[in-house]
């Protein structure tokens, strides 16, 4: 009862934040509630800006942005490809480039054992709530057992606070996109490397950043995962779906190379 009656303080506490400041005595406050390593929300928001509140060290933040590891990390693409809560044990780290940056994390401190929560919200908005930290599997299954009811509460109310606080411009409506670019980002937005869509759709990778930047520059987006962020919202590709190659083919036909 005493955890609870905190808890509902806490969060009546992060209802009467007045700027964005503030957000991050909240996350500090819960961090410290649940006796975890680490809590972090982070999203995109409606113009590209990222931003967010954590309590990462900012050595790892610094290096994880100059890295751009939002590219690689497993816990950003496998959650931008749910809707449901989800065990960074259950994420595919099977890739090289996924092992050193795990290795790269553990070392930072981020912990072995993390639990995400994907938000979407309007024009785009793609949000994740994370928490993590070093304990033991059988101790973490509990934890996130226990408690996965009052952390989806805390996802949604941290997500709905930035909203309201959120007072930069709506983006413009997005330019249609061609049905290449449309490939492009759906083969992107199903996990796949950019090698592994060039190689794919039988084109170059040069060939495949120009369609990056252009699907990028039509959809008013700061960057690739922003650009497939807001190509699922507006309904241009749909998730789990195969791209169309430009005959309108299925892939597994071949293509010269463009």
């Amino acid at each position: 009862m005493e955890m609870q009656a905190n808890l509902r303080q806490l969060l009546a506490t992060l209802d009467q934040a007045t700027e964005l400041s503030a957000l991050q005595d909240s996350i500090v406050a819960l961090r410290d509630h649940y006796g975890i390593a680490h809590m972090v929300y982070h999203w995109v928001s409606a113009d590209g800006e990222q931003y967010g509140c954590g309590t990462y060290s900012t050595a790892w933040v610094q290096h994880y942005v100059t890295q751009d590891y939002l590219r690689i990390d497993p816990v950003i693409i496998g959650c931008f490809q749910r809707f449901h809560p989800v065990d960074w044990k259950a994420l595919d780290w099977s890739g090289k480039a996924a092992v050193a940056f795990r290795a790269e994390a553990v070392q930072a401190g981020v912990g072995n054992q993390g639990y995400s929560i994907p938000i979407r919200g309007p024009r785009g908005q793609f949000a994740l709530f994370s928490v993590s930290d070093t304990a033991r599997d059988d101790a973490w299954a509990d934890f996130t057992q226990k408690n996965h009811r009052d952390l989806l509460l805390c996802a949604h109310q941290f997500n709905q606070k930035a909203l309201e606080l959120e007072i930069r411009r709506m983006p413009e409506p997005v330019k249609p996109l061609s049905g290449r670019e449309v490939d492009v980002l759906t083969y992107l937005a199903m996990g796949y490397s950019r090698g592994q869509v060039a190689q794919t759709l039988s084109i170059s990778e040069h060939t495949l950043r120009a369609y990056v930047e252009s699907a990028r520059h039509k959809l008013g987006a700061s960057n690739t995962m922003h650009a497939v962020a807001r190509a699922v919202a507006e309904g241009l590709i749909v998730m789990g779906g195969a791209a169309r190659n430009a005959r309108g083919d299925w892939p597994g036909r071949s293509e010269a190379a463009e």
